[in-house]
């Protein structure tokens, strides 16, 4: 017998554990509490509650970006068991989702970045130089956020996990406003500690800037929605531009436009993922290509038993 995958979970049973029944809700519990656990003894030591050092804060902080990974595979074994597992893993490394996909988040997204900081007042005249995108430089960059700064421990559970059951529940449009709201929220803990100099690579800044530091994320999530159901719910097509967003944005934009405005603000960020998400909600009605991840499994996304 063939079990295929549309992205909705089975009736629920009456003896599946509490857990299992409300799976979304204490997937985001233990993804935020296992995070900012991780996360809080950086902010404690910046204001002298705790003494750790930085390599120790650091090597927290990479941990607690673990949060959302160990959420999503705890609670898919939870609910669905070992044959949700193994399609939550297969999601991971589906890669046959066609070049243009590639070609979009690799290149595509940077693109609408330049576009939307461009518009800021004294980018273009800051314009430095094409260095920052040397080949090997850049994919050494690309690698390591992949590993170390948040997509591959992020995406499994943000879109291979809430994701799907979310749209399902509330509906591609609202299920991803709900999730990018979060994930924003996620980040809160960065904000506890202010930046010390406008290249501040790490989430951070005043009030203000966490609100337009969440409006980049929400719309950014609704990308990241859209490309995921148009590759089958490809997880690794989501972190591909999870990766592709930090990195170019990290080793590349504000090198390519040092202007204040570009360095001291995430509204260009919101103005290039804002514009764009607006543009595919145009596009597509709304439903983020939602029709095409449930009509599109094929054998690779399918889980089959015996």
């Amino acid at each position: 017998m063939t079990i295929v995958d549309n992205g909705a979970s089975p009736p629920e049973a009456p003896h599946k554990s509490l857990l299992a029944r409300h799976s979304l809700v204490f997937y985001f519990l233990i993804a935020f509490a296992f995070s900012w656990l991780l996360f809080l003894p950086g902010v404690l030591t910046y204001y002298g509650v705790l003494n750790a050092g930085p390599q120790i804060v650091g090597l927290l902080g990479i941990a607690g970006l673990l949060g959302p990974l160990l959420s999503g595979f705890i609670m898919t074994a939870l609910s669905e068991g070992r044959p949700g597992v193994r399609l939550w893993l297969r999601r991971i490394v589906l890669w046959r989702v066609g070049l243009r996909w590639y070609l979009f988040a690799l290149f595509g997204l940077p693109v609408v970045m330049v576009l939307g900081t461009l518009v800021r007042t004294g980018a273009l005249a800051s314009f430095q130089t094409l260095a920052p995108l040397s080949v090997v430089p850049y994919i050494s960059a690309f690698v390591f956020m992949v590993f170390i700064g948040g997509p591959l421990f992020e995406e499994p559970g943000w879109s291979g996990f809430a994701q799907l059951r979310l749209q399902q529940l509330h509906g591609p449009l609202a299920g991803g406003l709900i999730l990018g709201s979060l994930w924003a929220f996620w980040h809160l803990p960065g904000f506890l500690i202010p930046s010390e100099e406008l290249a501040d690579i790490p989430p951070r800044g005043t009030v203000l800037d966490f609100v337009v530091f969440a409006l980049a994320l929400i719309a950014l999530r609704l990308i990241i929605q859209w490309v995921f159901n148009n590759t089958k719910g490809s997880v690794l097509m989501a972190i591909l531009v999870h990766a592709s967003w930090n990195t170019f944005y990290s080793a590349a934009l504000i090198q390519l436009f040092p202007a204040p405005s570009v360095l001291g603000s995430y509204l260009n960020l919101a103005i290039a993922a804002g514009a764009l998400a607006m543009v595919i909600l145009v596009v597509t009605r709304g439903c983020l290509g939602y029709r095409h991840y449930q009509q599109g499994e094929e054998p690779d996304s399918a889980t089959a038993a015996t």
